[in-house]
């Protein structure tokens, strides 16, 4: 019986990688070689295929240096490699515990070194040892966690995987996920293969031990081939997925505006619906998921909250924001040196940072968040009955000008055939959000407002006629 398992094992291989290089056309691949018995199973599955197809192999490793057995590991996968041919590279990563304990950092640190490492050889295709006994418990580790549908669908054949290997081009692909522990025992053992043993992986601590030492013998006692079944189940997940990503891909399209998302498009959906479309949104912008006790949160404050309110949800890749009746997804935005207490800037004084134009193109301002751009305007650059307006340079260069944000009760006249307003009714004139007013600069000339980002410049110094004009204007700093 073992020896008819271990013969099937580079059967059903080669049918997975074919299908990955009739998909993907990679000129090379590279596997992750830890040095365990499954990644040395697919280190000789690979090299036998790869050579019989004439692709490049490659072998990576990485070191976490969390086992005194490290260095014996990386000499175990360094040397295999060599007996085969296989090119061999690996990375050190040096693991500190996070709050989500020292396994999910290894894990993160070790798919990107691995993503770096496929740069690095410009390879486009990464296999993985994951197998069939993996994908049940996955499948069991994210039922018990409460997951959805995303989560009980287990692993993929292949994905993209941007935010585990860092880019999102490179493709990361499973070939042994249709092969149990035991297939690949009994393939090692008949190809004479030696492997090395992670203590770790007998340390009980850790919730997927737990579950391989404990629950799942158990559970093949009472239900053998569960694996399979709970794979199958998996798959049927995955299905049930792909529609709800559809719908969620349509309701996101209909519900969109530009870049903010229409409130009013969100209350005709159902509550699963929207949150679906919700969680879809996150997705799409490379956000990490929402609980769902965080997204009926948000969802509640979206809804609930006055009209007037200056709403802002926090979540810690971006902040939630609302603004006539739209959901807007922001950036999270550093403090600026100019909105702190001015004492405690040396640059900074009471009124603000004081400066004078010498002619530059443009002045940087790192405290305000941006450089401000002195643009020449010349006549033969407008229609000829409509002189170009701006400062005067002359005039310009005579200043001690000052930039500094909004204190409250300043006022602007745009043009001299518009009122003079304050700024607090110019920005919601032009529908410009709160969370843009309060880091848009003003440039003053001793106590006269010239110019505030968003609105534009004020007439009362502007100057018509023949000649160069200077135009003000404000360009934020890419975040």
């Amino acid at each position: 019986m073992s020896s008819t398992r271990a013969g099937q094992v580079p059967v059903i291989f080669a049918q997975a990688a074919s299908s990955l290089r009739e998909t993907y056309s990679p000129t090379s691949i590279a596997l992750a070689c830890s040095g365990g018995l499954d990644s040395m199973a697919l280190l000789r599955l690979a090299h036998a295929w790869a050579a019989e197809q004439g692709i490049v192999l490659h072998a990576f490793h990485v070191h976490h240096g969390l086992s005194p057995n490290a260095d014996a590991w990386l000499a175990h996968c360094r040397e295999a490699c060599a007996a085969l041919g296989i090119a061999f590279d690996h990375r050190h990563v040096e693991v500190v515990k996070g709050k989500d304990g020292i396994e999910s950092a290894a894990r993160k640190l070790r798919y990107r070194a691995l993503g770096e490492m496929c740069l690095a050889h410009g390879v486009p295709l990464l296999l993985t040892a994951h197998h069939l006994d993996d994908q049940a418990e996955t499948v069991l580790l994210q039922l018990l966690r409460g997951s959805g549908p995303a989560g009980l669908s287990g692993m993929d054949a292949a994905n993209r995987a941007p935010n585990l290997l860092g880019d999102p081009e490179l493709v990361m692909a499973r070939p042994l996920l249709p092969l149990s522990r035991a297939q690949l025992e009994d393939y090692v053992r008949a190809e004479g293969l030696s492997w090395v043993e992670d203590e770790s992986n007998s340390d009980p601590r850790y919730a997927r031990n737990a579950l391989r030492h404990a629950v799942m013998p158990a559970l093949a006692a009472s239900f053998p081939g569960y694996q399979a079944r709970l794979a199958r189940g998996a798959a049927h997940v995955q299905s049930a997925q792909r529609i709800l990503d559809e719908v969620a891909g349509q309701d996101l399209a209909a519900c969109l505006d530009g870049e903010a998302v229409d409130l009013s498009c969100v209350q005709k959906l159902s509550r699963d619906r929207a949150d679906n479309m919700l969680r879809h949104l996150f997705h799409a912008r490379g956000l990490a998921m929402p609980s769902t006790a965080w997204l009926a949160e948000m969802v509640s404050q979206l809804f609930s909250a006055r009209e007037d309110a200056q709403l802002k949800v926090t979540h810690p890749g971006c902040d939630i924001r609302r603004h006539r009746g739209k959901l807007y997804l922001t950036p999270k935005l550093p403090e600026l040196a100019g909105m702190r207490d001015p004492d405690d800037i040396g640059v900074l004084v009471k009124e603000g940072q004081r400066f004078r134009w010498n002619g530059e193109p443009s002045l940087d301002f790192p405290a305000y968040g941006g450089a401000l751009h002195f643009d020449r305007v010349a006549l033969d650059l407008v229609a000829q009955d409509a002189a170009p307006e701006g400062f005067d340079p002359a005039w310009l260069r005579s200043q001690l000008l000052t930039i500094d944000f909004r204190q409250g009760g300043e006022r602007l006249k745009p043009a001299a055939n518009r009122p003079t307003r304050g700024l607090k009714a110019h920005y919601q004139a032009l529908g410009v959000p709160a969370w843009e007013r309060e880091r848009a600069p003003l440039v003053w000339a001793d106590r006269e407002l010239l110019f505030a980002a968003g609105i534009g410049m004020d007439c009362h110094h502007l100057s018509a006629g023949e000649g160069e004009r200077i135009a003000l204007r404000w360009v934020p700093q890419a975040v």
